[in-house]
């Protein structure tokens, strides 16, 4: 994140009277992560931001896994999900296990009637189709193709889109999403050498604040069960925060490629590190510059990891016959690598125009039934020789 962000108005101090122009006082809460040990952000509400009316019964969104499922390379078609007017409902696991869990959600409806509250996982959301604004508890963000919007757990939030035609990709992790310690300087900047920068980074701004007393309905996600909980005060009544927990937004078309003479491997592409995994962001870029180099990537087998890709456009050159938002799976213990003429049609090229997101987790992932139904059944044998 930028560091240290403020917004509205604030008292002098944390934890002192704030008192509001009637006299009365502005209720201060703490947003904290790990157990107030790591980041956190002070918000400060017009009415106490306890005030439940009541409470609905929970709705269970336990992902709907397959055991016992061959070890297989695998592949989605992921645009044959299908859309949903509401957001929530549009939300589909197709991957996960106890630490990661990736979802494909095409909702076709803003978020109008509700907020949601995710109190199990941070989230990271990637616009693959549609526009709009992220309206939070600390103000607003613009978003757009392109964007990663990442939402802290715990921070209250609306998606208001510009159309119905929307696709997002959405990784949650039990465990923040930081930015690797190896693109920082100790004092948390962005070293020069980083492909990513600080003003790549956008924040929220236009502070709303909603001080009107009513029922507003807050779905908040814990334990794999969406719980309403209906309060007297909006959660977006907030005057002022500040502090270091906030959502923010970063476009993969921001992302500065690194390259080299001969292929790097993939933690050159990373862009975020959690307890779970990795994410990064295959972008155009220029090949390697060696003049007998192979672009495409070695065969390889990942010992430690499951790797998954989310193809978002261009042509990617080691697979054939990708489109667009397309998945693939390839389960740590299986060799994979350039489809059948990649490597060779990758030699003496000088760029590549892939737009891909790729998340690596450190366990395995499971797969689920709403995966099964658009899964591409022979994707495994893709890498036969035909004659």
């Amino acid at each position: 994140m930028k560091g240290y962000q403020k917004s509205g108005v604030l008292p002098a101090k944390r934890h002192i009277v704030f008192k509001n122009p009637d006299g009365g006082m502005y209720y201060e809460q703490v947003i904290s992560s790990e157990g107030f040990s790591a980041e956190y952000s002070i918000c400060y509400h017009h009415h106490r931001p306890t005030r439940v009316i009541k409470t609905d019964t929970p709705i269970d969104v336990s992902p709907s896994y397959i055991e016992d499922m061959p070890l297989l390379n695998r592949s989605l078609k992921g645009f044959d999900i299908e859309a949903e007017d509401d957001y929530l409902e549009s939300r589909k696991v197709v991957l996960g296990n106890d630490e990661i869990v990736i979802s494909l959600a095409a909702p076709r409806k803003s978020m109008s009637n509700y907020f949601y509250k995710n109190s199990q996982a941070w989230e990271n959301i990637f616009i693959h189709k549609g526009s709009g604004v992220l309206k939070t508890m600390l103000g607003s963000i613009t978003f757009e193709y392109g964007d990663h919007l990442v939402i802290p757990k715990g921070i209250i939030y609306q998606l208001h889109f510009d159309t119905e035609e929307n696709r997002l990709f959405i990784v949650e992790s039990s465990t923040p999403f930081r930015f690797p310690k190896k693109y920082l300087n100790a004092s948390g900047q962005f070293l020069e050498h980083s492909p990513i920068y600080e003003r790549d980074i956008r924040t929220p701004e236009n502070l709303e604040t909603q001080s009107q007393l009513g029922d507003y309905l807050v779905m908040i996600k814990r334990d794999n069960k969406l719980y309403p909980y209906h309060y007297e005060a909006s959660p977006f009544d907030v005057v002022g925060w500040d502090g270091y927990l906030y959502p923010y937004a970063f476009s993969i078309h921001e992302f500065a490629p690194i390259t080299g003479e001969l292929h790097l491997p993939p933690p050159i592409h990373q862009t975020w590190e959690c307890a779970g995994g990795v994410l990064c962001a295959f972008v155009p870029r220029l090949y390697d510059y060696h003049k007998d180099a192979i672009p495409a990537p070695y065969n390889h087998a990942n010992i430690d990891s499951d790797e998954v890709l989310y193809y978002v456009d261009g042509d990617f050159m080691s697979r054939n016959n990708i489109g667009k938002g397309q998945i693939t799976l390839h389960p740590m213990g299986i060799v994979h690598g350039p489809h059948p003429g990649a490597a060779e049609r990758s030699v003496g090229q000088k760029e590549t125009k892939e737009l891909a997101v790729m998340v690596d987790t450190f366990k395995p992932l499971k797969m689920t039934k709403e995966a099964a139904a658009v899964e591409i059944k022979d994707y495994y044998k893709s890498w036969l020789e035909k004659h």
